[in-house]
């Protein structure tokens, strides 16, 4: 497999309804033109109208998966979604860390589903805190994730960096701040990268049909840099493709519907 395609290695949860988890992560990456290989980390049985399951994955079990997958097919980024418990990131952050030198790593902080269903057990914060997020390239939290995790409220712009610091304090190379929790006509999104503050700044788009938007532009992102898109680079054109994918939404379920993820996928008629 060339390395020009982008591998992307996901260890996340599986989401039954198929918008976000792994099951929009490798739509994704592979919609984008990467390769996605994927470490289940729990099974959710969840819909459009909230989560009413979770079943764990055994840690030893995690830790296998990562490593056939690394030792064979290998990845240019890995990219982390829903690791629900101190055990399980202990496991991912060990199994993980021989590689992250060499290999870019997105870490999408997943605390809450869409509907407010809490992904991420309280004591678990923690350890996320002192073993993954270290080992970042780029960590992606919404306004609610970035607060628990920086200890601040963040209600402007000016609050976003200052949490960005924070965060950067913990160890990661860069953090993309999404802005969609804030109130008002546009959503701004806020990287901090090399010293540098980059805000993006788009219109809202009214919709219900937003399930797995952080999963898919964490994904996303992923996929750019795993094809060695820059930084800046690799995260304007995952907004755009996010962006893209609310607009194409399928209209399914009753509750927070998926993303067109396939916008960018020719239509093969028979």
């Amino acid at each position: 497999m060339s390395a020009s395609v982008g591998r992307v290695l996901i260890i996340a949860g599986s989401d039954s309804g198929g918008g976000a988890g792994i099951q929009g992560d490798i739509k994704t990456v592979t919609c984008l033109g990467g390769y996605a290989a994927t470490a289940i980390t729990a099974l959710t049985a969840q819909n459009t109208q909230g989560v009413y399951g979770i079943q764990e994955v055994p840690s030893a079990f995690i830790k296998q998966q990562i490593s056939l997958v690394m030792e064979d097919i290998g990845a240019d980024c890995i990219k982390t979604g829903m690791l629900h418990s101190a055990a399980v990131i202990e496991t991912v952050a060990a199994a993980i860390k021989p590689y992250t030198d060499s290999v870019k790593f997105v870490l999408d902080p997943v605390m809450f589903a869409k509907g407010g269903e809490a992904l991420l057990e309280p004591d678990a914060l923690s350890t996320l805190k002192e073993n993954l997020i270290p080992l970042a390239t780029l960590i992606t939290p919404n306004i609610p994730e970035a607060e628990l995790l920086s200890g601040t409220s963040i209600r402007s712009l000016e609050d976003m960096i200052i949490a960005s610091k924070a965060m950067l304090a913990m160890g990661c190379k860069a953090v993309l701040l999404k802005g969609g929790h804030l109130q008002g006509e546009n959503i701004t999104d806020l990287l901090v990268h090399n010293a540098k503050y980059e805000p993006f700044i788009a219109p809202r788009i009214i919709s219900q049909h937003t399930h797995g938007t952080g999963c898919t532009l964490a994904s996303a992102i992923a996929t750019g840099l795993a094809q060695n898109l820059s930084m800046i680079d690799a995260v304007r054109r995952a907004r755009a493709y996010v962006r893209r994918a609310i607009e194409s939404a399928p209209k399914l379920g009753k509750g927070h519907g998926p993303l067109g993820h396939n916008h960018t996928v020719k239509k093969y008629m028979i």
